[in-house]
């Protein structure tokens, strides 16, 4: 199976410059929206404050942390489309077991992970590597699993174990969402479980992805993931120590530099959809390095696949007409799967 893991073991036990060197397919072709943002280093972005939402007093029964929580939540969604979470529950012990599985199932024999490789868009398991090879000019420096992980749960059998802690961790994330989507519901002027009835949260749809981005010989030159939102509604991320994530805003590229055991969470393309574009999609991009192998897991939650979803009714105000189409969930993701990645490019595509 061709894999940027792959190519970059090459590249490490080969003395030969053409190996050495980034192929040629894996230069990364930037474009005018690439040149025009500002990229700040590590010491700008300390200057700038990320925002952070304590999971602990959203969830809290003294009204006025849960107050405060919910309107920094709120805050945040209006002018981020991103925030870290902190004192969300989940133990550091399920997160490191988490990240040794993922390296475990990139550690497998090929022949493992090939039978997840190529097939439909949607297949309920899918390894490959790069976004879509299939439509990309250029190859991304990145290979990945993903998974349906509800309303019916699927995951590679291999390796040991492995299954059951996506199991185990999918359904705590869900959980968490499920309070992060309360908060937003009532930082929209709407009673708590708003958004849940809305959009059928118990049947929703959730996705389970693992990146893998491991050493490049040519870092300056690749690219993990391009600029991009996410589909749905929220998604969850958790890494290991090595850093790569930049979020834009405000036309800067702000490197991201998580606290200790805290989610990044950003704003999906659906939850623009659901508010009418009061709470805009995060775009964000995944650069590369020469250090070691970066890991990412992610969960992204929405609606049902089958359930076509527009502007809430309640959410527009007296005069405000809808500015985006109805449209499939399913439909949404295959038009998204099926093209290279492009900022907003598949949101476009809905807007009226």
């Amino acid at each position: 199976m061709f894999s940027a893991k792959k190519l970059a073991e090459s590249s490490s036990s080969s003395s030969s410059s053409s190996v050495v060197g980034l192929p040629s397919e894996y230069v990364y072709l930037k474009n005018n929206s690439d040149e025009k943002y500002i990229i700040l280093d590590d010491e700008e972005a300390q200057n700038i404050t990320i925002p952070t939402i304590d999971f602990s007093q959203l969830i809290s029964s003294n009204s006025s942390d849960r107050s405060k929580a919910i309107q920094q939540l709120g805050h945040a969604c209006t002018h981020w489309g991103f925030f870290m979470l902190i004192n969300h529950g989940v133990s550091e012990t399920l997160r490191e077991e988490l990240l040794r599985a993922s390296q475990s199932f990139y550690d497998l024999p090929e022949q493992d992970r090939k039978q997840y490789e190529g097939g439909n868009i949607l297949d309920p398991i899918k390894c490959g590597t790069s976004f879509n090879v299939n439509v990309e000019k250029n190859l991304l420096w990145r290979d990945y699993l993903k998974c349906h992980v509800h309303p019916r749960f699927h995951a590679p059998l291999k390796p040991t174990g492995f299954s059951k802690i996506i199991e185990t961790y999918c359904k705590t994330s869900r959980e968490i969402v499920g309070e992060l989507l309360k908060g937003i519901s009532i930082s929209l002027g709407q009673e708590e479980n708003y958004i849940h009835k809305v959009i059928n949260y118990e049947s929703g749809f959730q996705i389970f992805v693992i990146n893998f981005y491991p050493p490049c010989p040519k870092p300056e030159l690749a690219m993990g993931l391009p600029p991009h939102s996410d589909h749905g509604l929220l998604s969850l991320l958790l890494q290991n120590d090595l850093q790569g994530l930049q979020v834009l805003h405000n036309c800067k590229w702000i490197p991201i530099q998580p606290l200790p055991n805290s989610f990044l969470v950003n704003t999906g393309d659906h939850m623009e959809i659901l508010t009418n574009g009061k709470y805009k999609s995060n775009i964000h991009r995944a650069i590369v390095n020469n250090k070691g192998t970066r890991i990412t897991i992610g969960a992204a939650h929405g609606p049902p696949l089958d359930d076509t979803f527009g502007p809430a009714t309640q959410l527009l105000g007296e005069h405000d007409l809808p500015l985006y189409q109805a449209i499939k969930y399913r439909d949404y993701m295959n038009l998204q799967q099926s093209n290279a990645l492009d900022n907003k490019s598949c949101l476009d595509h809905v807007r009226i």
